[in-house]
Order: C-alpha cells, then structure tokens, then sequence
C-alpha cells in the first residue's frame, strides 16, 4: 500500500486512540467504557480508521474483537509510541498545575550568591510544591532561551527590547580596585581619573563590558583591557590581586582585598523580569508576580 497522505495522516490520528483501546481490550465494549464513549460511537471510529486505512484491523472472536495480521503489526508499531504521548500530555498538564508546575528560570551572573536565592526561598515557603528549574547565563544567552522556550522566566540587566518585560529596579555600577590602589581611598572617581588605568572586563558580549566602553568613550579615552574573563568572581580576584580595575555591581557576598568606589555620574542599568511571547502558565505567572512584587 501506498504511504498515506498528510490529509489522510490528519484523518486517522484522532481515530488511533480508539484503536489502540479496542486492541488492548480486545473488547468493544470495554474499550467504550475505558473511553467514556458509546459503543456505535467506538465502533464508527474503528471503521473509519478501517476505511482511510484500507484494511480490517479486527475480526470478531466470539463476543470479543482479535486484530488482524495488519492490524497486529498497527498495534505494535504504535502502542509505544501513543502511551509516549499520553506520558508527555500528563508530564505537560503537571508542569502546568499552578502550585504544583514546573518553571524554567533564568538570571543574570552579576545576581545569585544571596538575592535570587533568598527570593526564591521566599516564594518555595509559599507554593512549596512548586518545581524550578535554574540557569544561570549572561544577557544574550538568558534571552536566547527566553526566545526559543527553554526559559519561562528571566531577570535580566537590563531587558532586551524585544521581548516582553517590567521593570523591577535598577543596579548601580561601581569601580573596584584593589586595597592598596591608589584610588582605594577615593570617596568617588569620574571616569577621567581612570584614562591610564588597566582593566580587567567581561567579553565584548557582555552589557557590562559595553557599559564600561561607552562610559570611557564620553570621557575621551579608550579602556586598555588586559584580562577578560566570564566569570565574576574571578574577576574580583585578579583585581584583588592588583592585575587592574573594573567597573562593576555591588558584590552580594564580602570580597577580600578589593574597595568599591562611587563613580561621577555613574552608569546604572535596569532590572528587567523578562518572558517570552507565549502565553504563560499558572506557575509561570505565579512565579512572575512573586518577583515583580518582591525586588
């Protein structure tokens, strides 16, 4: 026989479940009642299937139904694959239960040793069979997820402009230099004081970085960068260890050996809660509220 077609494909998909119940019943009957459907209403489906099919799939046995040769071979190549989608639907449905779902759940590397955490703890404590999902990534990785579904949720600093997003505070930018720096005993530093001074900076990627570029590019000079790096508390370290200065957030844990000085005229950036253009889940919007509500 001839592959099906995609409209006959579309035809019998809905027709499959009955099917698959009845062969597993071996009873019309009993599938009807598994199914919650009446008997001629099963028996139409069967015989519908049958038709776009091109074959009988049972023959009768007594008062019960036994598959056929071609039938046997449907319900095999099937059976696995259609309990698969009954598993996925319900795993969906329960990712979905408002006090009971799953929720991905992004933020940004500058935020996590104490905020988020003490965050999430918070809203653990009042929806405590709530299932999240973490990652924590930069910027533009947070909002490649946002954008293909693999996070619900974000806090990203700041939001991109093409997605959906509110804005729940703001976060100063600082400059970090080591105890013994010159600058350490600074109450604050504009940017021109730091024209002859060696960086230690994120990637070119990163928002902070391009921050600390265009912030030095209005002050005439540009920043001569001698260690990129990631990771941020790695950062802190070679700035401890006199290897330059950063322009950096507020710490949320103590860092040994370095000083945070206010900056002249300081850049800040925006806190953005970020969601995709889907329609949320209960447990997304919960998640969402508890954040716009708490920071």
């Amino acid at each position: 026989m001839d592959e099906l077609d995609g409209r006959e494909t579309a035809s019998l998909t809905p027709l499959l479940a009955a099917f698959l119940a009845a062969a597993e019943a071996g009873h019309v009957t009993r599938a009807a009642e598994v199914l919650g459907v009446p008997q001629s209403s099963l028996s139409r489906r069967l015989r519908a299937a049958e038709k776009v099919l091109g074959f009988a799939l049972f023959q009768p046995v007594g008062r019960r139904v036994a598959l056929t040769a071609q039938g046997r071979d449907l319900f095999e190549q099937i059976r696995r694959p259609m309990h698969d989608l009954d598993h996925a639907i319900a795993a969906a449905r329960a990712n979905a239960d408002p006090e009971g779902g799953l929720v991905r759940f992004g933020f940004p590397l500058t935020l996590g040793p104490v905020s988020i955490p003490a965050l999430l703890a918070d809203f653990h404590a009042h929806v405590p069979r709530m299932r999240l999902q973490l990652v924590q990534a930069h910027g533009e990785a947070l909002a490649a997820q946002i954008r293909d579904g693999r996070l619900d949720l974000a806090v990203m600093i700041p939001a991109p402009a093409d997605l959906p997003s509110t804005v729940i505070g703001r976060q100063r930018i600082r400059l970090v230099v080591a105890r013994e720096h010159r600058l350490a005993s600074k109450r604050s530093v504009g940017a021109a004081d730091l024209a002859d001074e060696q960086f230690v900076a994120n990637p070119q990627s990163y928002h902070l970085r391009q921050l600390t570029d265009a912030w030095c590019a209005e002050a005439g000079f540009t920043p001569r960068v001698a260690f990129e790096i990631t990771e941020f508390d790695t950062l802190r370290s070679l700035v401890a260890h006199g290897m330059g200065v950063a322009l950096l957030p507020d710490a949320e844990t103590p860092q040994p050996g370095t000083v945070s000085i206010p900056l002249v005229d300081a850049p800040d950036r925006s806190i953005g809660l970020v969601s995709g253009h889907h329609r949320p889940t209960a447990a997304v919007a919960m998640l969402h509220d508890h954040i716009a509500h708490s920071l």
